[in-house]
This record gives structure tokens, sequence and C-alpha cells, in this order.
């Protein structure tokens, strides 16, 4: 009687089990597909991707800026249809088993949306991985109650690829698009030679577009102070909108995509009866948009 007791326990047991595990529905690359790859390198954008074999593909990305900091994008071939919360785990490798899964953070899941998480959470999990553990996501399954589903970031061939990305990121630029997108740039007095501070942040403008093929439309617009004569200042406000026309130009940019215009003494922006208004209305102002 116990021997029959025992096989049914032990019956009932192994059927528990293999419920159990029917029910976590697991996606992560083997050792054998396991792959990174920097797949963006510029000085405007670095991107560093992993593929999730039937699932998607895992993305950590920074953007030229001043703190460059790192995103994390759980890109899912099928997306959420409806609202939930993701946990996050750093488990151990298999050859360490024994060590104890440890919580980094939760991650929302939105209806038609991709994971994502924020620069703290990226960089963890980047240690992490560096570590030999593995970044693993536990949610359940919109589409079936009875399942669980986990998606883990393997760290297998990770280091060579994340040193790539690292130094990627290290030279990317420390200003985005959105820093010199609207630039108001000043002269010396009677001259066309700009500010020395000036003549920096053009320079920044120039770094920028030689590496972003996205520009629509440059706008270029010179005004000057009220001395020297209103003639002589629309014509030398032209000259200077069409002296930075040309070095942009210089730079390889389409010339239907920059546009011009010379305004002389019109529309100051402060008073003429000082030196420091004077220098104020001694303004270029070049406005760049995107496709």
């Amino acid at each position: 009687m116990k021997h029959s007791l025992l096989i049914l326990s032990v019956g009932l047991n192994t059927l528990i089990s293999v419920s159990a595990l029917a029910a976590m529905r697991e996606y992560t690359a083997t050792p054998d597909t396991s792959n990174w790859q920097v797949v963006t390198t510029s000085r405007l954008a670095c991107q560093l991707n992993h593929e999730v074999p039937y699932y998607g593909e895992a993305i950590f990305s920074s953007s030229a800026s001043k703190n460059k900091e790192v995103n994390f994008n759980l890109d899912m071939v099928v997306r959420p249809e409806n609202y939930s919360i993701a946990g996050l785990k750093a488990v151990p490798p298999r050859w360490r088993a024994g060590l104890p899964a440890r919580d980094l953070a939760t991650m929302k899941l939105l209806r038609k949306f991709d994971g994502e998480l924020n620069n703290q959470t990226a960089w963890e999990m980047l240690t992490e991985l560096e570590k030999g553990y593995q970044p693993t996501f536990y949610y359940q399954d919109w589409q079936n109650n009875a399942d669980k589903i986990a998606v883990g970031l393997s760290s297998v061939n990770f280091k060579q690829a994340y040193w790539a990305f690292l130094q990627c990121r290290d030279a990317l630029l420390p200003y985005s698009f959105e820093d010199i997108a609207f630039t108001v740039m000043n002269y010396q007095p009677n001259s066309s030679k700009l500010t020395k501070s000036s003549q920096q942040r053009l320079d920044k403008i120039a770094e920028y577009l030689k590496h972003d093929t996205s520009i629509a439309s440059i706008s270029i617009s010179s005004y000057t102070d009220s001395y020297g004569g209103r003639w002589n200042n629309l014509e030398l406000s032209k000259k200077r909108a069409t002296a930075i026309k040309n070095y942009m130009l210089e730079l390889g940019i389409d010339a239907s995509k920059v546009e011009t215009e010379g305004f002389g003494e019109k529309r100051h922006v402060a008073t003429n009866e000082n030196i420091l208004g004077r220098d104020k209305n001694r303004r270029l102002v070049i406005q760049i948009a995107k496709m």
C-alpha cells in the first residue's frame, strides 16, 4: 500500500512539474546561435543588437548628446495586446546554477508597443551581461492566460561586441540635433567676421551636418544694427547670409536645401542706443529641419 502511495506521489509530482514547465514558454538564443552585433556606428548613433530566436530583438542604443545615455528596446515581432508589467531578473549562467537570480527592474508592457527601459536599467543589464549573467524578462502571456513567457538575453559572444559599442559611444558627438537646430550667432562690429563664440557654434553645426543625411532644409536669416546706412546694412546682411550658405555647400549640403535672406536693419531685438543692444542686433539665425 505504501509502495503504491509512493508511486502515486511521485507520479503526481512529476505531473505537476511537467505542467508547470509546459506553462512557461522560453525564448533565448542557444550558445551556438547567440550573436551580438554593433549595427550602427557613426558619430550620431550607436546600436548594439541581439536576436532572440522566434521572438524578436534586444537593442541597446545611444545617440549624440551631452550625456550619451543608453536606452534599451525589446523589439517584439508580436506586440502586447493589453497593458501589463514584465519583471526583469539577472539569471546566473548554467554553470553557476546554484546562485539565485537577482531582481533588476520592471518594464511596462504597453498595448501595441515594444518594451523600453531607461539609461540606469540599460546599464545595469549591460554590466550583468558582462559578468556572464542572463537578463531575463518574465510576464503573463496576453494570448494565452495559461502561459507565462520568459525572454532571455544570452551573454555568449557578448563582450567583444560590447567593447565595440562602448568605443562607438565614446566617439559620439557631445551634442544632439536639438542643440543645433536653432542657432543665433553674432558678428563683430563693422565686420562680416563672427564673434569667437559664434564661430565655435558654427563649427559644431558643420561637424553635425557632416554626419546627418536626413537634413531637409536650412534657413539662414541675417540682420544688422542701425549704424552704417540702410542700403549698406541690407547688402551687408545679404553678404553675411550668402557666406554662411557657401560654407554649408562646401560641407556637401545640397544647394536646394539652403535658403538665405538678408533683412538689414529690420526686426531689431534690442535697442541700438548702446553697444550691448547693437551686438544683439548684429545677428544671424540658422534654422535646420529634418525630413
